[in-house]
């Protein structure tokens, strides 16, 4: 272990931890990999042995052995395991959403602030360079007065994300609404409001959004439509003109690793505040619960 690298702890070993959090946290500079622990100790075993990380074996274990712990369990696990996590003083890296409803994200919120430590959400879009020069052209331009998402997958209906429990019970907005809310968000101004929501039977959603300053948007969501590859589309427009960003495939492990030096550089220097820090998951969370309502869904 360098001298100042962060501990870190991973929870879970799905295909989203395999290939993105374990070999991010391994060859990551600031951090090392220090344990694994899933509920499925053969799949902690062999995602730690892989990394060069030890398989605890339990949640309390894990913790005794890190600074910091990255999640990539299902919403409703995580809320519940990384408000121990932040009572016992770890920092952390939460997936979206941060929880399975609001109050789950306002108990997490909450603990997080209570205890003082960094709470980074993968908003993974966020944090490659593509999207961080989009932003800040955006920004110096200004003027914008409305915008549009589009995300469109067949993600549950092939390939390694199709068993997935917890997306198929939350679907779209759960799994892919936090990445556009966030990107129309920083965009276009603060969402203030959700005017419209409509879900249809196969969980199309459509959203229509307010934002201070007065800009509108729209996003349109889907895990179920066979479009290959996947659209993935965020546009402004307004007094200067029309401006696109989309998805660059395989920037992934890139954007975790940006991700990690922001982390690292937060937990370092005693920062708690960030763009992407547990307030945003927090806001988000409101959003999706809006939406949910406004379509007739409940929680």
């Amino acid at each position: 272990m360098g001298q100042g690298q962060l501990r870190a702890g991973l929870v879970g070993a799905g295909p989203w931890a395999k290939t993105v959090h374990a070999p991010g946290l391994a060859d990551h500079p600031g951090m090392t990999l220090r344990a694994v622990w899933t509920r499925r100790p053969e799949a902690a075993k062999e995602l730690a042995e892989a990394h060069g990380a030890q398989a605890a074996d339990s949640f309390e274990e894990l913790l005794d052995q890190v600074d910091a712990v990255a999640f990539a369990v299902p919403p409703a696990v995580q809320a519940e395991l990384a408000v121990k996590a932040a009572e016992a003083g770890k920092h952390l890296i939460l997936e979206k959403p941060i929880a399975a409803d609001l109050d789950g994200a306002r108990r997490l919120a909450d603990a997080v602030e209570a205890a003082g430590v960094a709470a980074l959400v993968v908003l993974i879009l966020r944090f490659s360079p593509m999207t961080r020069e989009w932003l800040d052209g955006i920004k110096q331009a200004g003027g914008w007065r409305g915008g549009g998402a589009r995300w469109l997958s067949g993600a549950l209906l092939g390939g390694q994300y199709q068993s997935s429990a917890w997306r198929h019970d939350s679907g779209a907005l759960a799994d892919i609404g936090p990445h556009a809310l966030d990107l129309l968000d920083a965009a276009l101004g603060e969402i203030t409001d959700v005017l419209a929501a409509n879900r249809t039977d196969d969980d199309l959603w459509q959203l229509l959004l307010a934002h201070e300053g007065g800009a509108t948007s729209t996003a349109t969501l889907s895990l179920r439509l066979p479009i290959q590859p996947t659209v993935v589309e965020v546009a402004v427009y307004g007094e200067h003109g029309y401006r696109t960003l989309g998805r660059k495939p395989g920037s992934a492990g890139e954007s975790y690793t940006a991700l990690l030096d922001d982390f690292a550089a937060m937990a370092a220097s005693g920062t708690t505040s960030h763009p992407c820090d547990v307030r945003r998951g927090l806001h988000l969370q409101k959003l999706l619960e809006h939406a949910r309502e406004l379509a007739g869904h409940g929680k």
